[in-house]
């Protein structure tokens, strides 16, 4: 692995394209677009922002292509699942409402966080594709933009301040997902009055 990482390092963006687009399709590269990423970044700053993009765009269509190879084979095996299980049933509909947060969260941050078995139920329970793929970029233009960033201001030590970070983006982490999903319990209570008010007037 290491071989490669120093091949697609020479490569430079476009090694950056390919090694982000692997580890969102399954291959186990933990951290290493990342580290690409801040290095090419802070050896080539003229070339951040490109390979920033062509991070994003690389991760895009690895995490599309798990997210759609979990949806054709998994459509059978949920249906069969969920009409003999109420849990599992239950299973796909919290899914469908605080699923994706699962999947932004650990897309966003710079840090290990199980991410591929959320894409995997993504696609098994049939989150749409367009939802899935805005979820994806949103978490991961600000994640690589930002890592390009810290690459070019400060530079050899850009790694060693991500290192020195990582309690507090862990506290983030677990932050961001209580406030989302305190905000996807409000719009969903918001939603269900506006429902109830035009039966309630008729």
């Amino acid at each position: 692995m290491r071989q490669l990482i120093e091949t697609l390092f020479e490569w430079g963006p476009l090694g950056v394209f390919i090694l982000a687009a692997l580890d969102s399709a399954g291959v186990p590269i933990p951290g290493g677009v990342d580290a690409l990423l801040v290095v090419l970044s802070s050896t080539r700053p003229d070339l951040a922002y490109l390979s920033a993009g062509l991070a994003v765009a690389g991760s895009a269509i690895g995490s599309m292509g798990l997210f759609y190879i979990a949806k054709a084979g998994g459509e059978v095996l949920l249906h069969r699942h969920t009409s003999a299980s109420p849990r599992a049933a239950k299973l796909r509909e919290w899914f469908h409402t605080y699923g994706l947060i699962t999947v932004f969260i650990p897309a966003l941050l710079p840090i290990p966080l199980p991410m591929k078995v959320f894409v995997l139920c993504a696609g098994v329970f049939d989150v749409h594709p367009a939802t899935f793929l805005a979820v994806v970029l949103a978490a991961r233009l600000p994640r690589y933009f930002g890592l390009a960033y810290l690459g070019v201001q400060f530079q050899e030590g850009a790694l060693d301040y991500l290192k020195a970070h990582v309690t507090e983006l862990l506290m983030l982490a677990a932050a961001l997902f209580v406030i989302l999903v305190l905000a996807v319990k409000i719009a969903g209570s918001r939603r269900a009055r506006r429902a109830r008010i035009p039966s309630s007037s008729s």
